[in-house]
């Protein structure tokens, strides 16, 4: 992968400058993911108050995973629009739209003042924000590789990385607000900190961005008339063995965003107990992916990614039965943390492999309409599938089941990339 070994004082700027740009509005997307998925429970109670229980917590999931069915669309449209107009002006345009979802979450009025319209708030703002999300991984990534001249994957691991910010930041705010405000209070107002704070960081986020260059491979690029029509047509076995890669990937995050929901509604345990495995698994993938993108430089990603997955299906089920049989907050937080590793293990090389699989012209569409279309499928709807589960099965070890599914389907895709000779390594 690493065609120059050295690079100049202003290319190392250039691609420090990239990181920061790209990293932003990533980090704005995944903290109002975590938030709104971390404080579902008592989402559920304000928005969907007519809806008590597992009614109600599928109502929330379900508005969540609405925003997920747009995400394919705002990849199409995003995607191609920075293969068109290029890298810079999209991350411009998905940022903007992330701060507007944001802001709506953060002052959206609840049940109680506007009826059965507060749902109707909350979908708006999932929509924008999955939407903008769709063009957002994609873009950035393309932006970040592009920029730089050597150790791609190492820099591409960045965006996976400030996913562990964000996990690390929103799982500390639902530990502080649960641990340190009573229920009235969390119920009350304690729900819309987190999500006003996440609106710092977008007008930071696009003051940035409005200041990066284009990426010099998209300058020297030929246009295509139709990206996604091309990446559509031409490639249809890249995209769908692509998608099915980022799918372990997607419901490794998703599973571990889904503890504190499962702790309290299904283990019993306190309001708190779901945030610290996600504090420590936030830390373990911000230090740790990096990493793991150096030695994807060195290796290649599908080496790494095919280990991970087979570990990961392994130890699924065993994680679930104990802390099913040994209920407590040590164990869940000690579940949460293996999870957090083999996230950090598959994860961290997924935006150099995608970005691998496409030439210049359709990169990010290429690499939108994959990434988006495995997120959507295996993790948009991961929270709703396993509380649907729980609930019809009667069983509490039906997540291992479907996060074990996934990884098979995952080793699979990998399995293609390789045979096909999708990447070079």
């Amino acid at each position: 992968m690493t065609a120059v070994t050295t690079i100049t004082p202003e290319q190392q700027r250039t691609v420090r400058r990239a990181v920061v740009a790209s990293s932003m509005g990533n980090a704005l997307e995944w903290f109002d993911i975590i938030v709104y998925a971390s404080f579902a429970v008592v989402i559920s109670r304000l928005f969907f108050p007519e809806s008590d229980g597992v009614t109600g917590l599928l109502f929330t999931f379900g508005a969540f995973a609405t925003s997920y069915l747009i995400r394919p669309l705002g990849a199409l449209v995003l995607g191609s629009y920075a293969d068109r107009s290029g890298r810079k002006n999209a991350l411009t345009v998905t940022i903007a739209l992330m701060t507007i979802g944001t802001a709506i979450m953060a002052f959206a009025p609840t049940a109680a003042t506007v009826g059965p319209a507060a749902g109707l708030i909350i979908v708006v703002s999932r929509l924008l924000q999955g939407f903008s999300a769709g063009g957002e991984f994609g873009t950035a990534t393309t932006f970040l590789v592009e920029n730089a001249p050597h150790r791609k994957a190492f820099y591409a691991s960045w965006q996976v990385a400030t996913q562990g910010a964000a996990m690390f930041l929103a799982s500390a705010f639902g530990f502080g607000l649960n641990v340190f405000l009573t229920a009235d209070q969390l119920s009350s107002w304690g729900w819309r900190v987190p999500f006003i704070f996440g609106l710092l960081v977008g007008p930071v986020g696009l003051y940035i961005r409005l200041r990066m260059d284009e990426t010099p491979e998209f300058v020297q690029s030929e246009r295509v008339k139709s990206p996604v029509l091309q990446t559509l047509v031409h490639h249809p076995g890249r995209v769908l063995s692509a998608a099915a890669a980022v799918g372990l990937a997607s419901i490794s995050v998703y599973l571990i965003l889904y503890m504190p929901t499962f702790a309290v509604t299904n283990l019993e345990l306190p309001r708190y107990a779901g945030y610290l495995g996600g504090i420590i698994s936030g830390l373990v993938s911000l230090i740790g992916v990096p990493y793991v993108g150096k030695l994807a430089d060195r290796v290649g990603p599908v080496r790494i990614m095919l280990t991970a997955a087979v570990v990961a299906l392994v130890l699924a089920l065993p994680l679930f039965l104990v802390l099913v049989a040994n209920p407590s907050v040590l164990v869940l937080t000690l579940v949460q943390v293996v999870l957090g590793i083999l996230m950090a293990l598959y994860f961290g090389p997924v935006p150099a492999l995608l970005t691998m699989m496409y030439p210049t012209a359709i990169r990010t569409s290429g690499l939108s309409i994959s990434y988006n279309l495995g997120v959507t499928v295996f993790g948009g709807f991961a929270p709703i599938v396993l509380t649907w589960l729980i609930s019809a099965s009667g069983s509490l070890l039906s997540p291992s089941f479907y996060f074990m599914a996934v990884a098979v389907v995952s080793i699979v895709g990998l399995l293609v990339i390789r045979r096909r000779g999708y990447v070079d390594q």
